[in-house]
């Protein structure tokens, strides 16, 4: 198995992790390759190619900031199965797997067959991927590739019509996935200064991008409308966290529908608009207990908007299991 290492730091970053194939044989060096594919992208049979050298090489480097993966990989020419009997594994594994993959490729050439699309991918190509389908691929030259991997569900709450197409769209014309490339570039400068607020706040920017990469080229329905509705609602309760006043009645104001409407509008959803005010205010206040230099835990919880110390500590130590004291004395001990 490949070596793998992180160093964490006293602000909460991470150095990359890294593996790299070992072994004596081409077969214990492609059977490596398998693991560590497993370990940070998803479970493939790996096999040699003709053109697959005798001494098969491959890396990867990894990278975590909020909810995303920045994966680096590189290996020599292979060929990788995910049918149903690899799909079909743990549950863990499962779970682990549901996820969406934004991939530029930095060198090489690689073909792809994901369900019933087909590709062929050269240096400078951006691709959409489902985690989720069965997948060939063959890497028909040495090829380097930079890939965010994104919780899918959070992606199909953001853009909802991508769940109702059958084939991913091409993003290979779209501005907004190549400003995402080159800000995953920015992201592997910049991530080591980022302590654990700018590395959330950095991934909320990574999903602003890919949804206006994706929902130009995406077929209009109402049952999207209204999850479009849904979206840019959230975005309108995160930018005003901070004031008291927030509530469903201002929510409805702000977009001209009764409170009724608004209610109907999440009656489907995961959460109510209520919980949804309150599950983010919960969120702003962990990332700035997390930071030892935030200001006390009183003022904490005025600045996203809670009016009542003691009523924020209750529903905290609720949702998170820890009071907002515990989670502050953590910090400071793991800042000194």
């Amino acid at each position: 198995m490949a070596d793998r290492s992180a160093v964490s730091h006293s602000n909460g970053t991470r150095e990359p992790e890294r593996w790299r194939v070992s072994g004596a044989s081409t077969p214990r060096r492609l059977e490596s390759w398998s693991e560590i594919l497993a370990d940070t992208h998803l479970a493939f049979d790996v096999d040699a190619t003709a053109t697959t050298p005798a001494k098969f090489d491959g890396a990867v480097t990894r990278r975590r900031f909020g909810e995303l993966v920045l994966v680096d990989c590189a290996a020599s020419p292979f060929r990788g199965h995910r049918g149903p009997s690899v799909m079909g594994g743990q549950r863990e594994r499962e779970q682990s797997e549901q996820i969406l993959g934004f991939q530029f490729v930095c060198r090489g050439v690689e073909t792809v067959r994901e369900g019933s699309r087909q590709l062929a991918l050269t240096a400078g190509d951006v691709v959409l991927w489902d985690g989720t389908l069965p997948t060939d691929v063959e890497i028909v030259e040495s090829f380097y590739k930079r890939t965010l991997l994104f919780p899918r569900d959070r992606v199909l709450a953001l853009c909802p019509r991508l769940g109702e197409v059958n084939a991913f769209p091409s993003l290979s014309q779209s501005g907004p996935a190549r400003l995402l490339v080159r800000y995953m570039n920015a992201i592997v400068a910049e991530l080591p200064r980022l302590d654990s607020a700018a590395s959330n706040a950095a991934a909320n920017a990574a999903f602003e991008l890919l949804r206006a990469a994706i929902e130009p080229t995406l077929p209009p329905s109402r049952s999207v409308a209204r999850g479009a509705m849904r979206s840019e609602i959230r975005r309108y309760v995160r930018t005003h966290l901070h004031e008291p006043a927030l509530s469903p009645a201002s929510i409805a104001q702000a977009y001209a529908m009764s409170v009724r409407a608004l209610h109907a509008l999440f009656e489907d959803a995961d959460e109510s608009v209520a919980g949804l005010v309150r599950s983010e205010r919960l969120l702003r206040c962990l990332e700035d207990l997390q930071r030892p230099n935030a200001g006390s835990v009183t003022e904490i919880a005025f600045r996203w908007g809670f009016c009542d110390a003691a009523h924020f500590s209750r529903v905290f130590k609720r949702e998170f299991g820890a009071t907002p004291s515990e989670i502050r004395r953590a910090a400071v001990a793991h800042s000194q």
